[in-house]
């Protein structure tokens, strides 16, 4: 019988987090056009039931996006596989969404780092908008989203019209317009633009 190692000075000791995800099974997904399907399981419902990312099915299956399912693999908890079972790697899977959504990296961007801070992020395509952005803490259906979120590069103009229309949006939906604006590092400034009524 062997003495368990304890994690030696140099390497530090292992993140709670870390641990965690070792020990959790990979989830398998399915690349399916614009969503990548999960398997049945309930490591995938996890997903869902634990952080919301995606949709549940009646199947017992998550629906991702395509952005969601992106950061899922990096952070080491699924497996996405093509249609015919072959192993999609990482940058195969990026020049496919980027196909799909030409503004992809700037929207992912803003999707991780905004997970990474601990808020649940959706898709905000029935507001017009790219995002909505929950407090910390709140899940969708248990209260509205604070924010609505438009993700732009550094290097993008808009005019004022363009600019006007945003907080127009974000105004009439009764949330704050968030612009995430993202360099060429890929790091994430936001701006909260409000009306004022002087």
């Amino acid at each position: 019988m062997t003495k368990a190692q304890k994690p030696s000075p140099e390497s530090g000791p292992l993140l709670e987090d870390e641990e965690k995800v070792k020990k959790k099974k990979l989830v398998e997904g399915i690349l399916a056009g614009e969503r990548v399907i999960t398997e049945s399981s309930d490591e995938a419902r996890e997903f869902y039931n634990q952080s919301r990312f995606g949709t549940l099915s009646e199947t017992g299956k998550v629906e991702l996006s395509l952005l969601e399912a992106l950061y899922l693999m990096e952070k080491g908890r699924l497996s996405v596989k093509s249609e015919s079972r072959k192993q999609v790697p990482f940058e195969s899977y990026v020049k496919k969404a980027r196909k799909v959504e030409p503004n992809f990296w700037i929207r992912y961007g803003v999707f991780k780092d905004m997970r990474n801070r601990g808020y649940i992020i959706k898709t905000a395509l029935k507001f017009g908008a790219d995002f909505r952005v929950y407090d910390r803490g709140v899940k969708p259906g248990e209260d509205h989203a604070r924010w609505i979120v438009f993700p732009v590069h550094e290097a993008n103009v808009f005019t004022w019209h363009e600019f006007s229309a945003k907080n127009r949006v974000a105004h009439s939906t009764k949330k704050r317009l968030l612009l995430g604006v993202v360099d060429d590092e890929n790091d994430v400034t936001y701006y909260e633009v409000k009306w004022m009524r002087p």
